[in-house]
């Protein structure tokens, strides 16, 4: 299956559990991994549904730990997975990297409602480090507006002498981003499109301009082109030969030799 190298730009067209061994070691400043999650989705000629949970950890297990070894000594990871497995993939990469957050995207549902049980409104990520003595992250790039300075001035008096509240914030760990609909600017045709807004806050905090992100499931490929945005460096991996030649689109490379 052919590859595609650009100056700061690399789209790997195979399975994640094949590319990862090629890439090396200690190399990644950034992870962003959003996988299949196991609850039947269709990703162009692929199912996503495996015979067993069992089946399905065990596959992610196995890639989790070449991400693992793929990440810098002061690189971050970001995990995204459904709320059924983000417990067994806790539990897992907590052996092997140090867990500085677990975030909750929210975000508003206008599909099908639940009927029988409390229907999903998010879902989990993980931020993690290999050392939380010595990592990236980049406060001043991702502050949000303080509702106790901005919005309604109140007075620090515990300062000598007494201040009004920051104005600014860094986020906490619940994010609330619109999921991407259709006939947005920004829609892709992929049923797991991630939002644009939530990996600008990812990379913004996580990296450098000119550092190297990897997404070993690219799908929409929102992950490089905010990198590429950003004008950071980026490593996409996609099985999906559809996916493969959107993603060329989308960052300006079709018709573009590598």
């Amino acid at each position: 299956m052919p590859d595609y190298h650009y100056p700061s730009h690399s789209i790997y067209q195979g399975d994640a559990l094949d590319v990862l061994p090629n890439i090396p070691d200690a190399s990644i400043d950034l992870i962003f991994a959003d996988p299949p999650y196991n609850i039947g989705k269709r990703f162009g000629d692929s199912h996503d549904r495996w015979p067993s949970e069992e089946a399905y950890l065990d596959w992610c297990y196995q890639w989790l730990m070449l991400c693992v070894n793929k990440l810098s000594p002061t690189g971050s990871f970001y995990l995204m997975a459904s709320t059924q497995a983000m417990p067994a993939l806790d539990l897992f990469l907590r052996r092997h990297l140090q867990i500085l957050s677990r975030i909750v995207w929210t975000y508003d549902s206008s599909g099908v409602q639940a009927r029988r049980h409390f229907g999903s409104l998010y879902e989990p990520i993980l931020f993690c480090v290999k050392d939380k003595k010595n990592y990236l992250f980049n406060a001043e790039e991702i502050k949000v507006p303080a509702r106790t300075g901005a919005e309604r001035q109140l007075i620090d008096y515990r300062k000598d002498p007494p201040q009004v509240y920051s104005s600014t914030k860094v986020p906490g760990n619940v994010w609330e981003f619109s999921r991407v609909r259709y006939r947005m600017p920004e829609y892709q045709e992929h049923p797991s499109q991630k939002p644009q807004a939530l990996l600008e806050r990812i990379i913004r905090a996580s990296s450098n301009p000119g550092q190297t992100v990897l997404d070993p499931f690219a799908g929409s490929f929102t992950t490089a082109a905010v990198a590429q945005k950003l004008d950071r460096q980026s490593i996409s991996i996609e099985r999906e030969s559809t996916y493969v030649q959107a993603g060329l689109k989308r960052l300006g490379y079709e018709g573009c030799e590598p």
